[in-house]
């Protein structure tokens, strides 16, 4: 099992220079990852600062060494997908391959992110949107001659270079609603669930991460590794630590690899208490 943050791109600490100062103590501090979300108008609260996660990554790269990172998630639907490639490989090399790309559809319904600006705010069309733009990723991640003619994107033939440092691709994780098809069905062409339940106060089950990983399984020839990634509904740790301990280790062993935990904006200092707790590993 890995352990990772999600951290805000919002609010008084979502600036690009404090997140890599809170990357740089989550990897003292013995965490696996740490990962961004990644708003425009941070959660559609137009009274809070926001920054742009792509800078705020490369801050977060350069003040560590051995930390993964990445988006969780990015809208791939409200972006260009060749320019998040550029993006991504940027990252990947001057991280040495630490970038992991969390991707979903969004929720256009509450992220002022869509309805402000102009995007596509159907669901239906934004899923085709994502389908595609993540067959244009992962064909511009290979670094060869490739070309794509879709109902929503067309490259003539083009090849991106340098290829990633991870191969055979930067991984990719599919965000989303546990059990809808789209999601799921979405996640098995890639390299990870990084799902949540409906209602989304409800935690993950032994059985729920055993389901995940029998789909895992079955899928046909995989190329790549493929993370199960869960964490609390709620934005608290668990008051008994064993206890959370005992928790985290079933769903380990049901298949789950990576223990997420959201820190959300708050002063500096509690931010960074929160950190240097380090991740409640199991024995």
């Amino acid at each position: 099992m890995r352990y990772g943050l999600t951290f805000p791109n919002g609010g008084a600490c979502g600036d690009p220079r404090t997140l890599a100062e809170l990357a740089f103590l989550a990897e003292q501090a013995g965490w696996d990852g740490v990962f961004l979300e990644d708003y425009i108008i941070w959660q559609g609260h137009f009274d809070q600062p926001a920054y742009d996660p792509w800078i705020a990554l490369a801050a977060m790269a350069l003040s560590t060494r051995r930390i993964r990172f990445g988006t969780m998630v990015t809208p791939l639907a409200r972006r260009r997908p060749w320019k998040v490639a550029r993006e991504a490989l940027s990252l990947d090399h001057l991280s040495n391959g630490r970038l992991i790309l969390g991707i979903g559809l969004g929720d256009a319904s509450i992220d002022t992110s869509f309805s402000h600006f102009g995007e596509e705010t159907d669901a239906r069309k934004r899923a085709g949107m994502l389908d595609e733009a993540l067959e244009v990723l992962a064909g511009l991640f290979t670094a060869k001659s490739f070309s794509f003619e879709g109902k929503y994107y067309h490259l003539q033939e083009v090849s991106m270079l340098p290829p990633p440092v991870q191969q055979p691709r930067i991984p990719i994780w599919i965000g989303g609603i546990w059990l809808r098809q789209g999601p799921v069905q979405r996640a098995l062409r890639y390299d990870g669930f990084c799902l949540y339940k409906e209602p989304p106060d409800e935690d993950f089950t032994v059985e729920d991460v055993r389901r995940m990983k029998a789909l895992v399984d079955a899928r046909p020839a995989p190329a790549t590794p493929f993370d199960i990634i869960v964490g609390h509904a709620v934005w608290q740790r668990a008051p008994d630590p064993e206890r959370e301990r005992a928790y985290i280790g079933s769903l380990a062993e049901a298949g789950a690899t990576w223990w997420m935990e959201y820190i959300p904006p708050d002063e500096y200092a509690r931010m960074r208490a929160w950190i240097e707790q380090g991740p409640r590993r199991i024995r």
